[in-house]
């Protein structure tokens, strides 16, 4: 089982502490977004999780303590940083900033575990394809000797999007290939393999590859093993990326961003922080008599070969 600890949530930012004391502890709960009183366990043995995926926009709070994980287990981390100040991003740390937590990062997980989200991709009056162009260049010089790859994509705006940033200018066919190229062009420049994530298009005539931002294969060439050649589920329409278990929240993310889909508005992931208790086996609240509790399906999608050097 892949365990995914960010898609729901910046769970590495806000919920440190809990999430480091699940490992400690062994396992995990989480409640089903869609029918609330159902809660799945997750055992947290390192026999059980064949990698850990992390994606986060500020690494600096589990820091010092990320070894805890990375001595014990496979992991990959996504590490988000983007063009944008807090007039989009407002909780996230300054570029300067990140860019240092990611170098401290990468000395300690290894460049070959780092993956640089340069992403959404979007336009506004100040953020425009020349602003994207010179922040992507000094990103791309200060990140080369800590990262594997870098991924993009283009700001998809669905109805949310529309009311929380009606300054968004959509993108024209045109604007996309004018900012892919720039992109391939400056990550080629710059020694770094770049692709997009989801559906946004094909730009592979740019030098961008189109794959999945979590797959099998980069799992298993950044800790040196090997997986079973699966199908790629994908955690929503048109993803490429390898089935995974994520054991945040919705409604839980105190970043803000304006863009964001995991929030259905910033006051609410306010509302709901009230609710974390670091000791509880669940990320928001507590659980409740009316829970209904199952074990979670953890099989294993490692070769077989890898399992049994494990196990013996």
């Amino acid at each position: 089982m892949i365990l995914n600890t960010g898609a729901r949530t910046d769970t590495v930012q806000y919920f440190s502490d809990w999430l480091l004391k699940r490992f400690e502890e062994g396992f995990v709960y989480t409640r089903n977004p869609l029918f609330p009183d159902k809660v799945t366990r997750y055992e947290l043995s390192p026999d059980k999780i064949d990698a850990v995926l992390f994606c986060s926009k500020n690494y600096a709070p589990i820091l010092p303590r990320i070894q805890e994980i990375t001595s014990k287990y496979r992991t990959y981390f996504h590490y988000t940083i983007t063009a944008y100040g807090k007039d989009v991003e407002t909780g996230v740390p300054s570029i300067e900033e990140s860019v240092k937590t990611l170098a401290e990062l990468s000395k300690i997980a290894g460049k070959e575990k780092i993956a640089w989200r340069y992403d959404p991709v979007l336009l506004t009056q100040k953020y425009t394809i020349e602003r994207h162009s010179e922040t992507f260049r000094w990103l791309c010089g200060k990140l080369a000797p800590y990262i594997d790859r870098c991924i993009f994509s283009f700001v998809e705006i669905y109805k949310k999007l529309q009311v929380n940033m009606p300054e968004l200018i959509p993108f024209s066919e045109n604007d996309m290939n004018i900012l892919a190229e720039i992109l391939g062009k400056t990550a080629k420049e710059f020694g770094i393999r770049i692709q997009t994530c989801g559906t946004n298009g094909d730009f592979s005539r740019f030098g961008i590859e189109k794959s999945g931002c979590a797959t099998l294969e980069i799992l298993g060439n950044a800790n040196n093993c090997e997986f079973r050649n699966l199908k790629h589920k994908g955690l929503r329409s048109g993803c490429r990326c390898i089935e995974s278990r994520d054991i945040g929240a919705y409604d839980t993310c105190l970043n803000s961003c304006k863009y964001c889909y995991a929030n259905k508005n910033p006051q609410k992931a306010f509302e709901n922080y009230k609710f974390h208790n670091p000791d509880s086996p669940i990320l928001l609240g507590e659980l409740k008599p009316t829970d209904t509790i199952i074990q979670g399906n953890q099989q294993s999608f490692l070769k077989k070969q890898f399992l049994q050097n494990e196990l013996f």
